[in-house]
């Protein structure tokens, strides 16, 4: 075994959560390393959309041209159907892209339709770039936490090197099988029973039964209700998703070509339609594969140094397309706070926050997406809204001591963001600025680093800020609106809940943190206080 090699934060799975996570370190100074089994980034698609709050945060990292250089086909299929077979009389139609369409009130940004394997490449290259260590085809075979860190001992799984990492702390990304958090003892809370799923993948000349509809998810009776059929990449190219039972001695083997060719005509209502069977997976050599869809969160998110993540932290079914997003919005979270932690501005007792905050999203998430998968198997049109999905993708509010609460805490732990209060434990709401004639959205806020956005009329608080950053170490991006940045179209104010003598403080993740609607007697002392209290700081250190 070879010397001891040493990280701050060891990240396990580099699917699109894990290197998410590394990009999101090294941005802000940390190098993580990161170990992924697999040989490669995905081969396959997987997510095949990402909401507007993952595109708000890749675009002030500057990844979204990128992304949107890289959309699929499915930009091409903008609709939603669910009937007894394809051929068949349909139960509903829905403009699947006019209802996820995003208020420019709102956000800035829109849904992206990147496949994940695209991605991830994109992932990957950007945090390899900025200094993140990732391994492919190295895997941790064992682990032992400490109150002091982590030890992990990792295969290279191409030469069969084994080698020890002692990192202070370690995101286990690792996926729905959560190999860390099931070895750490820690279970889940189910919210709706397992499906079994067998993917068949084929080849045809659907035109006569599509009648000219291009949809991105068709939802069917047949051969099994809660069938699902999707356009692959691919011209010409489906997927077909069929529940099956395993309890009746189902498995790969007795999924015959027959028995596929027979499910696929089921599912198109066409019995003499020619079609040739493809492999779901490259190299597989059946003709189906079999996956699992539930809903579960886990019962903790932490086990001292450790950390979990994306679908080893939740499991949400695909309807809506909330789990890539809301593994990066984990990732999103944790970041900021281990590397304020790991720079000695915060306090260990930080890191509480990070389950504080996101086990009750990921709970909410899951909720929302099984009442979704519910309709559309089995609603009319009229039971299916797209558009209340804004509230969940931008409208969560945090309650934790990362948050300065105010007095009157509402009991939803979702606003409706078409209507911004600016309460701290929210999104900041988008606002657009200019500075030097460039334009910028208060959503672009959140890649690292607090910001003080503060009136026109409110110099005591830039001085403050000054002082307070000077005093405390941690870097305060002020921003005086109305004087050194415009508000070109006067919504600052409203949007954030303050007056021209206000001030609010965001936090590196891009949620207020804290707001004071008016001017105060010590605005430093204000202002050194709350930060120090949310960084989890004594506030004698700073006197």
């Amino acid at each position: 075994m070879t010397e001891t090699q040493k990280t701050a934060v060891l990240i396990v799975g580099g699917g699109v959560t894990g290197l998410s996570a590394a990009l999101f370190l090294a941005r802000q100074g940390i190098r993580p390393i990161l170990v992924e089994r697999h040989p490669s980034t995905a081969i396959m698609p997987q997510a095949r959309a990402f909401n507007p709050r993952t595109m708000e945060i890749y675009h002030a990292l500057g990844l979204e041209p990128e992304i949107l250089a890289h959309q699929s086909i499915l930009l091409q299929f903008p609709e939603m159907i669910g009937a007894e077979t394809l051929a068949g009389e349909e139960r509903f139609r829905i403009d699947m892209a006019a209802g996820a369409r995003i208020d420019p009130e709102v956000s800035p940004a829109q849904w992206a339709h990147i496949d994940q394997d695209e991605l991830e490449i994109i992932l990957r290259a950007h945090a390899e770039r900025d200094g993140a260590d990732v391994r492919f085809h190295s895997e941790m075979t064992s682990f032992e936490v400490t109150d002091a860190g982590v030890r992990a001992i990792v295969r290279d799984r191409a030469t069969g090197n084994e080698y020890p990492i002692d990192a202070d702390y370690l995101i286990a990304a690792d996926g729905s099988r959560a190999g860390v958090r099931n070895r750490l003892g820690i279970g889940v809370d189910e919210s709706m029973p397992s499906t079994h799923l067998a993917f068949i993948v084929f080849d045809a000349d659907l035109t006569e039964a599509l009648r000219g509809r291009r949809f991105t998810l068709g939802y069917f009776d047949a051969p099994t209700r809660g069938s699902v059929l999707l356009p692959l990449r691919q011209e010409g190219r489906w997927q077909l998703a069929v529940p099956y039972e395993p309890e009746t001695g189902d498995g790969t083997d007795t999924f015959t070509e027959e028995r596929c060719i027979e499910w696929v005509r089921a599912a198109i209502g066409a019995p003499e339609l020619e079609l040739t069977l493809v492999s779901p997976v490259p190299g597989w050599p059946h003709k189906v594969s079999l996956t699992t869809m539930g809903g579960w969160v886990a019962r903790r998110y932490r086990d001292r140094r450790v950390f979990f993540a994306g679908d080893a932290a939740h499991i949400v079914p695909p309807s809506g397309s909330f789990g890539a997003s809301t593994g990066i919005a984990d990732a999103h979270n944790l970041a900021w706070k281990l590397t304020a932690v790991l720079k000695g501005q915060a306090g260990p007792e930080l890191l509480d926050t990070y389950e504080d905050e996101r086990r009750p999203v990921a709970r909410l998430t899951l909720s929302t997406a099984i009442q979704l998968l519910h309709s559309r198997a089995t609603a009319g049109q009229e039971d299916i809204s797209e558009s209340e999905n804004i509230l969940l993708i931008f409208g969560y509010r945090y309650n934790s001591t990362a948050v300065a609460a105010e007095q009157l805490i509402p009991d939803e732990l979702i606003e409706d963001p078409r209507i911004p209060s600016g309460c701290p434990g929210l999104r900041a709401p988008h606002v657009w600025l200019e500075r030097d004639g460039v334009r910028f959205s208060t959503t672009e806020l959140c890649t690292g680093t607090f910001s003080v956005l503060i009136g026109q009329d409110g110099a005591d608080w830039l001085a403050a800020a000054e002082k307070v950053a000077a005093a405390t170490g941690i870097e305060l991006n002020t921003f005086r609106v109305g004087v050194d940045v415009a508000d070109p179209e006067g919504r600052f104010l409203d949007s954030f809940g303050i007056t021209a003598t206000g001030v609010t403080l965001i936090r590196p993740d891009g949620f207020v943190a804290w707001r004071a609607p008016q001017s105060v007697t010590h605005p430093e002392n204000a202002l050194r206080q709350v930060l120090l209290a949310i960084l989890a700081r004594d506030n004698a250190e700073v006197g």
